[in-house]
């Protein structure tokens, strides 16, 4: 594994605006200015992932990640109200049903660049295990809703019983998608011509939890049985160029990054795949990570109800700061240049949430 070092801006601080001083960074140019947050959507049902289509349409997903039952896994969503996506059908599960033909536990969606909503469902109900058959990707027509592919995955090469996958991201240039497997740390690379999926650096220490606690206002996040969560590699980017994926664990303070030509070469060892992984830099904890066109990367700083942006330059800045931002989970981009973030209150026990859960909308300065 190789160690990339990026250069690091220092923000000024309100202090030295107060005494008086020059408040521009090291480089001469001014402090990033905040962006505002735009309400989109609430729901009383907890959601993860967000994805916007061309015309606009917001839709999110619910994973059965605390509790069993909720009314829907996907659905358009807009103020407060949520229309199942694609069907009611889809939507209903229970173990009598086929796994593959109805959505169990989705903990993600997206929207790639040819306006194609993929649905990620780890089948994991209340992470007590995946469900025999279960665990899939689906990418389907957003004004339609028809079905246009079904990959399912290997029960055993592929997907572990306490596996977790946890987000995707599309090549379709190249036709890959690129999945983390939060529950058992490794990446998911998925031939989307042939079908073929592979599982890779399931046994590097770079997908893996490092212990990290993670606090947030005040609260150290336990799950519902009251212990510190575990959380392998879990946000996911792909750079606008399509040359490199980057990843993060929640319970983990590193960055890292891997080219994706890398993760495509089925010639490389489990061992030359591991020395292609570079270390970007140390973060805090992070949930959900995205490229804007720019190539700026987007982090949720689930610590400090906040957003961070790490430019191509290598300076990491704080876009937005809002208490209203009770962890920030999961990001998408619009066609209306906006950054969308779901909130989904992890840290705080699920009896315990008076707010809604929110979905909201800015547009950080350049």
């Amino acid at each position: 594994m190789k160690t990339t070092y990026w250069p690091t801006r220092l923000l000024a601080l309100a202090f030295f605006a107060a005494m008086g001083c020059n408040t521009k960074d090291e480089d001469g140019q001014d402090p990033l200015p905040g962006a505002t947050l735009t309400e989109v959507a609430t729901s009383q049902v907890q959601w993860t992932g967000v994805a916007v289509a061309r015309d606009g349409r917001v839709f999110a997903n619910y994973p059965r990640m605390e509790t069993d039952t909720i009314p829907y896994s996907v659905a358009y969503v807009s103020g407060a109200q949520a229309t199942p996506f694609p069907n009611a059908d889809w939507n209903n599960w229970n173990p009598s049903l086929p796994p593959q033909d109805h959505f169990i536990c989705v903990q993600s969606v997206h929207v790639d660049d040819q306006n194609n909503l993929w649905v990620l469902d780890p089948a994991s109900p209340q992470m007590r295990g995946v469900v025999k058959g279960g665990a899939k990707l689906l990418k389907f027509n957003p004004a339609t809703g028809a079905l246009i592919q079904r990959i399912v995955f290997d029960d055993e090469m592929i997907v572990y019983p306490t596996s977790y996958l946890n987000d995707v991201r599309i090549d379709t240039q190249k036709n890959y998608a690129y999945i983390t497997d939060s529950g058992q740390g490794a990446l998911i690379v998925v031939n989307l011509t042939t079908g073929k999926a592979r599982r890779l650096l399931s046994r590097s220490p770079t997908t893996k939890s490092e212990g990290v606690v993670v606090t947030a206002e005040g609260r150290v996040w336990r799950n519902n049985a009251g212990k510190v969560p575990s959380f392998d590699a879990d946000g996911i980017g792909l750079t606008p160029q399509r040359d490199y994926v980057y990843f993060h664990a929640i319970t983990a303070r590193p960055l890292y990054r891997i080219a994706t030509a890398a993760l495509q070469d089925e010639s490389l060892s489990e061992s030359q795949l591991n020395q292609r992984v570079e270390k970007v830099r140390d973060t805090d904890p992070v949930d959900g990570m995205l490229f804007d066109p720019a190539g700026n990367l987007y982090l949720t700083y689930i610590q400090q109800n906040a957003v961070e942006r790490l430019t191509p330059a290598g300076d990491l800045q704080r876009v937005v700061e809002d208490t209203r931002l009770k962890w920030p989970d999961s990001f998408a981009y619009g066609p209306d240049s906006s950054v969308y973030v779901t909130t989904s209150q992890l840290h705080i026990p699920r009896l315990e949430r008076t707010d809604p859960y929110r979905l909201f909308k800015f547009k950080a300065p350049r």
